[in-house]
Parts: structure tokens; C-alpha cells; sequence
């Protein structure tokens, strides 16, 4: 017998429910497909504009950088244009802008010329070895500028040399702006005077830099005064093709590139475009800016090529429709079954049902993985929606601001968080976030000030990460509590501070102890004096003699007190001097045979005196006791023989001289320099010289206080005293002394006649 049915259904309902599943798979499809392909369009459109800003911030820095050398070649030339032409194409060299300054035609000078000095300056130029200088274009004119120097001087630039740039109004309109400013200009489109024929040209547009040369020492303080002060303009010109070389960098030919001068893009005011062509297709993205160069406002026009355009990511897309219509054909398939046999079905949707089962559980533990590893991370998670309410929040936010999650979620993120100072700036940062998922105040780790729940202000950094919803960008932030860090900061810093009033301490304690040496010292000296005069007084009357011997003993340690205080007096800048103005040249002629005594036959002097020699106000005397006490101490530090050079000079220090770093003031001065090849002095050694009583001579051989006693004399003197030494390489003493104004020394130290 036939096994009875067990459905009443039609025999055509199995394929209507599986053509129905497909037709829903295939609509399901559609939207997911239409999803994806949307969602390359815009990663696209968000690689575009990145580029684009990039491009134009690197326009932006470029034109920056060209200003800088153009400020710094007006640094240079030092309030002068009448600069040599060897040291200006030197200066050009060492710049090597065709290496690291792309775009730059060349650097000149372009010179201010009164009317009525025109012939003198041509024939001055001629006679400087430019033969063929002549000014262009020729003609009388109210107001005339020159290119006086120009490098590379070589191929187009010799077309510019010579030309007056102010008979041309754009070029005019610059170098006034330039002037009356002070500060660098930039013309508009113009055709540069190197590109010579239209034929040679190529049509290639460019524009010109200035920045204005004031005369050295004249006021600047006012336009008018400006304008009298103006000796010409540094100015670089640029072709605008070659200034953009390069810049788009690796992704160069996915972007068409238009540049305008001003605001307005119209095609009389096209400055640059790339690649080659005006546009005669519609873009799929385009992005417009402007940046500034040097006063003068760019329109950056950036559209896709067709070779960006054709990188959007199809195959995504075509991959999702591939596999939805696969999906829609097991789906008919399994509702086919499905109606076809009810046992199979159940077996089915069992095993499908044990499927969605796992894999809701595992969409559960991943969730709540995710929502642990939020709870215990360091930081406080806040998550705000593109309306600015908080979505998710953390156990370390409610730990370091006071509200539990249920009390946060919901909340307005500005009202509960920050400071109503603070408010109305985030508020718009969060806004303009929303929109396009970024803001200048979020670019990186921000620090900012939060509310806690008990109206405690607290320091804290965040990091911000935009999250794409289909209402706008959300924000997933984690904030920090910077409290330890500020703490240890202000620790640091009162450490520091703690440390800088030990260091000023421990000079004082060396101040004092320096003093407390020169005390000692003092005391030993005068004490041993005492002693002689003591017991030669003592003898004098015990001795039935007439006491001349011991009298002359007492008088020999008098004077060696005499001497001691008159070392003091100098070394504390007290010693009374009897200064008169002197030739050092004849006080060293006159010191010759005293000088070679002193240092003894194993010691070679050499002296090197120039003619032209000036005077200078000093007390004589004390100044050989100096010199005479620098050459006895070479003489020790040779310790068997050598040489020692004594050497005279004129020298004058002005306020940018490296002396002046070294404490010396400007001047002019005389400078003795007295130098031995001796055994030197370790650095150690030289920082204590020219301390009281400091030598490193044996006991008994010195008493430390020759060179304190200069030191101080010198000082009295208005002069300045500088030791250079370096182990094996032997001690230069040099004495500055002030140049004394009158021409012939005193008569009473003027050489006696033969």
C-alpha cells in the first residue's frame, strides 16, 4: 500500500518559499553590498583629504622656509647693499639652495638708486668688471631700482641683472608693501625676466619674494621713516613649476593640483596646475584652501584623478554580492528542504538554533571581556555619543570622579565634567568633532582640568579616539589622573630649587674659606716679621756694639712688610697707584737687562713689539713688578731652560667679539702677553691661580700671591687679565690694559738721550 502523506500542502509551496528566501537573500544583499561600497567611498574620500591638507601644509612650510632665507641673507649684508660680489656668490655657495631649497630661480640684490646718481652708479658697476651693466629698461623714471647682485651669476639670470623691477606695477606693489612694512612681501603672477621669449617661456608662471635692506644704525620706528632708511630689497624669484616639484611626494600623480593667486580661482589668476592641462572632467572629491605667502593669500585648489578614483575598493563589494547570491541559493536550498522533508527540517533548524546559540554566547563573552578589561584598566573610559551624552563609563571613572556609572550614562559629558570656564570652548571643539571627527585641541594626549562629584578640580590627560556612528562621530576617551605627575613635577622642581641654594651656599663657604686662608697667610708672614724685628731688638740690648747690623735687619723685614701689605693692597684693588700715561714699548726696553737677569742664562726672551704701538694710563712701577713676577714664574714652571715670548698688541673688542663673552668690554685695548713652554696647568690648577696665597711651587719657593697681586692690579687698572694653559703645552698670561687718548707718554718715563 502507498505510504499515506503526512502534509496537506501543495506541491508548488516548496519552491515558492525557497524563491521567496532567495529573492529576500538577494535584497538583504543589496544593502549590505550598497553598505560596503559606501563605506570605501568614504575611507577614500577621507585618504583624499588628507593628502590634500598635507600638500597644502607642506606649501605653507615651504614659502616659510624660503622667508627665512630670505631674512637671513638681509642679516648678512648688514644695513648695505653695496656687498662684494665674491662674498655674496661665497654666501650663495654655502646656502646650496638648489639642494635644499627647490624652486628658487636665484638670490639677489636688488638697490635703491637715486634719480640723479644713475650715471655714477653704471659707471661704478663698470668699473667693478661688469662691462655690459646697463639699467633696464632704459628711460627716466620717478623712482629707479637696479639688480646689483644676482647668483648664480650664469645662463637666464644675466637677462635680469641690471633690470629696474619697479617699472613693472606688480612687481612695484611688492617692494612698496615690503618697505613700508619691513617685513617680506610676495608679488603676484608674474612672467619672471629669465624666462626671456614667449617661445623660450613655456608658459610657465612665477612670482617674486622681497624683504627690505634698511641702512645700518637709521630709525625704522614709522613708515615714513622707513622709507628714508631703505637701502634696496633682498628677493629671490620662483618658477612655480619647479617650486612644486616634488611636493606631492609618492602620491603626486593621484592628485590634480591648481594654485591661485587670491581668493578668487579664475583662470587669470592660475598660477600653477598639474598635471599638465586645464580640467575638462568633473572630479569625484575636490578640496580647496588657501595658505599665505608672505602677505600674499594662495587659493589651493586639490581634485582626484582618475587614477585615485579608480583605487576605490570594488572588489569588496563584489565579493559581498558573490556570496550573498551563494548564501541566497543555500538558503532557497535549505527552505527547499525545509518544506520538502519536515524531519530534515527540524534536524536542521536544531543544529542552526545550537549555532546561533554559540555563537550569541561567544558575542556574550566577548562582550563581557571587552567590558572587564575596560573595568580594570588603568585609566578612567568614558565613551560620549555625537550628542554629547555619555554611553559607557568605567569602574576607574567612577573612582576618580565620584559618580557611579548609573548616575553618569546619559549625563551631558561637559555639564558633569568640567568646569563651566572650560565648557563653551569644549563645547565646540566636540561639535566640530561630531561633524568631521576631528579638532585642533584633540590632535594628541591633551591636559585639561576635570569636576570631580565634590567639586574638586583635578588635573588630567586625555586621549581621544573618534568612533564613527551613522549620527556623526562619537568620542572613546581615557583620562588620566596626572596628580602623582604634578606632584613629582613640583617635588622636582623644589628639589632643584633646594640644590641651587646648596650650590650658593657651598660659594659662600668658598668665599669664606678663601678669605680664611688669605687670613692665615697674613698672619704667618707679619708674625715671622715681628720675629726678626723681636729678636734683633732683643739682641740690640744684650750687644754692647752699636747695633747698625741688627738695625739693618730690622729695616730689611720692615721692608718686607712694606711689601706684603703693598701685595695685599693690590690683590683687594686698595694699593694706592700712581698711574701716568706710558709706551709700554720703552717700559719693556727699559726692563730688557732685568728681565734676562731674573729669568737666568737657561731661559731664551723674545719679544715681539709692533710700531704703531698705543699708550695707555697705568702706574709704571707696579707694572713691571707684574711683568717681572709673570716672567720669575715661567722660569719655575720650565724648570730647566725654554723660551719665553713677550708679546704686544693693539687690539679692539666691540660688543659682538667672543671676548666679550668672556667678561671682557668693549674697546680698545693693549694687550701684553707673556708665554712660556713650560709643563702648563691642568684645568683644576687654573680655576684656583688667581687665588690668595694658591701655589703649587714647593714650600718656601713662593708665597702664592703673584698672580692674585696682578689679578687685583690689573682690575684697579680698568684693564682684564686671561690665563690659557693646557698640560705639556706651556701658560699664556695676557694683560688687557685701556688705550690711554693721548698720543705722547709722560716726559718723566721718556728714554733718556745718548
Amino acid at each position: 500500500m502507498p505510504r499515506p502523506t503526512s502534509s496537506s500542502s501543495p506541491p508548488h509551496l516548496p519552491l515558492l518559499l525557497a524563491a521567496l528566501a532567495f529573492l529576500a537573500a538577494l535584497i538583504l544583499t543589496y544593502m549590505v553590498a550598497g553598505n560596503a561600497q559606501r563605506t570605501a567611498a568614504a575611507e577614500l574620500a577621507g585618504n583624499f583629504n588628507f593628502r590634500a591638507r598635507d600638500l597644502a601644509s607642506g606649501i605653507d612650510r615651504r614659502m616659510d622656509v624660503y622667508e627665512e632665507v630670505l631674512q637671513a641673507t638681509r642679516g648678512f649684508l648688514r644695513g648695505s647693499t653695496d656687498v662684494d660680489q665674491a662674498a655674496f656668490a661665497e654666501y650663495y655657495d654655502l646656502l646650496h639652495l638648489n639642494e635644499r631649497f627647490p624652486g628658487i630661480e636665484a638670490l639677489g640684490i636688488a638697490t635703491l638708486i637715486p634719480p640723479g646718481r644713475v650715471d655714477a652708479h653704471v659707471a661704478a658697476m663698470r668699473a667693478a668688471g661688469f662691462r655690459d651693466y646697463a639699467i633696464k629698461p632704459p628711460g627716466p623714471r620717478p623712482v629707479i631700482t637696479s639688480i646689483t647682485r644676482i647668483e648664480p651669476f650664469s645662463g637666464r639670470n644675466l637677462r635680469a641683472f641690471g633690470y629696474d623691477m619697479f617699472s613693472e606695477p606688480v612687481r612695484r606693489a611688492a617692494m612698496e608693501a615690503a618697505r613700508d612694512t619691513g617685513h617680506p612681501a610676495s608679488t603676484g603672477k608674474v612672467v619672471l625676466v629669465q624666462e626671456g621669449t614667449q617661445d623660450e617661456r613655456g608658459e610657465q608662471s612665477g612670482f617674486l619674494m622681497y624683504v627690505p635692506v634698511y641702512r645700518a644704525g637709521a630709525p625704522v620706528d614709522s613708515v615714513a621713516a622707513r622709507r628714508a632708511a631703505l637701502a634696496g630689497w633682498v628677493y629671490a624669484p620662483f618658477r612655480m613649476k619647479d617650486l612644486m616639484a616634488g611636493l606631492g611626494g609618492e602620491h603626486a600623480g593621484e592628485l590634480q593640483v591648481e594654485i591661485y593667486d587670491g581668493l578668487a580661482p579664475t583662470p587669470a589668476a592660475l598660477l600653477y596646475h598639474a598635471p599638465g592641462g586645464t580640467p575638462v572632467r568633473k572630479a569625484l572629491l575636490a578640496y580647496q584652501t588657501t595658505v599665505e605667502n608672505a602677505g600674499r593669500t594662495w587659493t589651493v585648489v586639490v581634485r582626484s584623478t582618475p587614477a585615485l578614483e579608480a583605487s576605490l575598493n570594488r572588489r569588496a563589494t563584489l565579493a559581498i554580492a558573490l556570496t550573498g547570491v551563494g548564501l541566497g541559493v543555500l538558503l532557497a536550498l535549505v527552505v527547499w528542504l525545509l518544506a520538502s522533508e519536515r524531519r530534515r527540517a527540524l534536524q536542521l533548524a536544531q543544529g542552526m538554533t545550537v549555532e546561533l546559540r554559540d555563537s550569541r554566547d561567544r558575542i556574550d563573552a566577548e562582550r563581557e571581556r571587552v567590558r572587564l578589561i575596560l573595568q580594570t584598566a588603568y585609566d578612567a573610559f568614558i565613551a560620549v555619543g555625537p550628542d554629547g551624552r555619555i554611553t559607557d563609563w568605567n569602574l576607574r571613572a567612577s573612582q576618580l570622579f565620584g559618580w557611579r556609572e548609573d548616575e553618569a550614562v546619559g549625563r551631558d559629558a561637559l555639564d558633569l565634567l568640567l568646569p563651566a570656564p572650560q565648557r563653551e570652548e569644549w563645547h565646540d571643539c566636540l561639535a566640530h568633532f561630531a561633524r568631521s571627527g576631528a579638532c585642533a585641541m584633540l590632535a594628541g594626549p591633551t591636559e585639561a582640568t576635570a569636576l570631580t562629584r565634590d567639586g574638586l578640580e583635578i588635573p588630567i590627560e586625555i586621549a581621544i579616539t573618534p568612533l564613527a556612528t551613522p549620527r556623526g562621530y562619537g568620542v572613546t576617551a581615557f583620562v588620566r589622573d596626572i596628580r602623582p605627575r604634578k606632584e613629582t613635577e613640583e617635588r622636582e622642581q623644589q628639589r632643584q630649587q633646594r640644590l641651587e641654594e646648596a650650590r650658593a651656599a657651598l660659594l659662600r663657604s668658598q668665599k669664606l674659606e678663601a678669605v680664611g686662608k688669605l687670613t692665615g697667610g697674613v698672619a704667618h708672614d707679619f708674625n715671622n716679621i715681628l720675629h726678626i724685628i723681636s729678636a734683633n731688638v732683643q739682641l740690640m740690648l744684650r750687644s754692647e756694639d752699636n747695633g747698625r747690623k741688627r738695625l739693618l735687619n730690622i729695616l730689611d723685614a720692615v721692608d718686607r712688610g712694606k711689601k706684603l701689605a703693598a701685595q695685599l693692597l693690590a690683590f683687594a684693588r686698595r694699593q694706592p697707584l700712581h698711574p701716568s700715561v706710558v709706551n709700554l714699548a720703552q717700559l719693556i726696553e727699559r726692563m730688557d737687562a732685568l728681565l734676562h737677569r731674573a729669568a737666568g742664562d737657561a731661559v731664551a726672551i723674545r719679544m715681539t713689539i709692533p710700531s704703531d704701538l698705543w699708550n695707555v694710563l697705568v702706574d709704571p712701577n707696579q707694572l713691571e713688578n707684574v711683568l717681572l713676577n709673570l716672567v720669575i714664574n715661567a722660569r719655575d714652571a720650565m724648570d730647566g731652560g725654554g723660551e719665553v715670548v713677550i708679546a704686544l698688541a693693539n687690539v679692539t673688542v666691540d660688543a659682538h667679539d667672543t671676548l666679550t663673552y668672556a667678561g671682557i668690554h668693549p674697546g680698545e685695548f693693549v694687550t701684553i702677553a707673556v708665554s712660556d713652554t713650560g709643563s702648563g696647568m691642568p684645568p683644576e690648577v687654573m680655576e684656583r691661580a688667581f687665588e690668595p696665597f694658591f701655589t703649587t711651587k714647593p714650600e718656601g719657593k713662593g708665597t702664592g700671591l703673584g698672580l692674585s697681586m696682578a689679578h687685583g692690579f690689573v682690575k684697579q687698572s680698568g684693564g682684564h687679565i686671561r690665563l690659557a694653559s693646557e698640560p705639556g703645552a706651556g701658560t699664556t698670561v695676557t694683560i688687557y690694559l685701556p688705550r690711554a687718548l693721548q698720543d705722547t707718554p709722560d716726559p718723566a718715563f721718556l728714554p733718556v738721550p745718548h
